[in-house]
């Protein structure tokens, strides 16, 4: 199936006025090095909408200085190839100087949720985030957009933003989508050596501990934070940033579990920094 490429927003916003015609647009926004977590939310948006829109932009304004902007892969022709064999419609893949022509004077910056976690280890992150994610939303203008719930905390910065501000558009969170072994995909996975590979299983352990308690009836965070940090604390090459069990929208520690919560965990696995989360749901013993 071909697929429509538009570099600038210009193209975008022309392509889409044509496609879009009585038709319900969903929207897959992505930094590119498809995988089948990307493709997956894709699936997902097909089955909310018409036309699939996917974009592909390695966004500088998330990166703190230091982390791996530089070295993030990049792919285009493979991520259009995929997004054509997976029914996306259009690819929008600006390079930088058309969303960012010069420094922005005004960005998106979220109170409360985004202050610890996430945006305590990555100072700037979601301000970069919730900014790109709005300018794309304006070039785009979809009725549906489709978010992985591998980052979580975004998904639910990303909720609260519409919810604020009014954006006339739908948000639908995906699964986490994972290798056999249970590791989370993610587009950072190349950079594990073999041996950090077989470490970062690590984390999937940890929150599975987690879900286990979880189901058994024990409803008391420290008892499932403390179950999730022996297994890590095993592991001598995991450097671990943070292990939180937090309310799924709020992202607020949570003392009980009294209904759907984040177990989350971000841990450096020799020079990668990895993100995994399972949601766990209260049962009665």
């Amino acid at each position: 199936m071909s697929v429509l490429v538009a570099s600038t927003i210009a193209e975008c916003r022309s392509a889409l006025a044509r496609l879009r015609t009585g038709r319900r647009v969903g929207f897959v926004p992505t930094m590119g090095a498809l995988h089948e977590g990307h493709l997956s939310l894709v699936d997902l948006a097909a089955r909310h909408a018409d036309v699939v829109v996917l974009s592909v932009f390695v966004n500088p304004s998330q990166f703190a200085r230091g982390e791996d902007f530089e070295r993030y892969p990049r792919d285009l022709e493979r991520d259009v190839r995929l997004a054509a064999e997976r029914g996306v419609a259009l690819v929008f893949a600006p390079e930088p100087a058309e969303m960012y022509p010069e420094p922005l004077l005004a960005t998106v910056t979220m109170r409360g949720l985004t202050d610890d976690f996430e945006g305590a280890h990555r100072p700037g992150h979601f301000d970069g985030v919730l900014t790109i994610v709005t300018k794309l939303f304006h070039v785009v203008a979809p009725d549906v957009a489709v978010f992985g719930q591998k980052d979580a905390q975004q998904a639910a910065a990303i909720r609260r933003m519409v919810a604020d501000l009014d954006f006339p558009v739908e948000i639908v969170v995906g699964p986490t989508i994972r290798e056999p072994d249970g590791l989370a995909l993610s587009s950072r996975n190349a950079f594990l050596t073999p041996g950090d590979r077989r470490e970062a299983l690590a984390l999937r352990e940890a929150l599975g501990r987690a879900e286990t308690l979880a189901r058994s009836g024990v409803q008391d965070a420290e008892r499932l934070l403390d179950a999730m940090h022996e297994e890590l604390s095993a592991h001598s090459a995991i450097a671990v940033d943070y292990v939180a069990l937090v309310e799924r929208d709020s992202f607020r520690p949570v003392s009980r579990l009294s209904g759907p919560s984040v177990a989350a965990i971000a841990a450096r696995v020799g020079e990668t920094r990895l993100i995994d989360n399972v949601v766990l749901e209260p049962h009665e013993r």
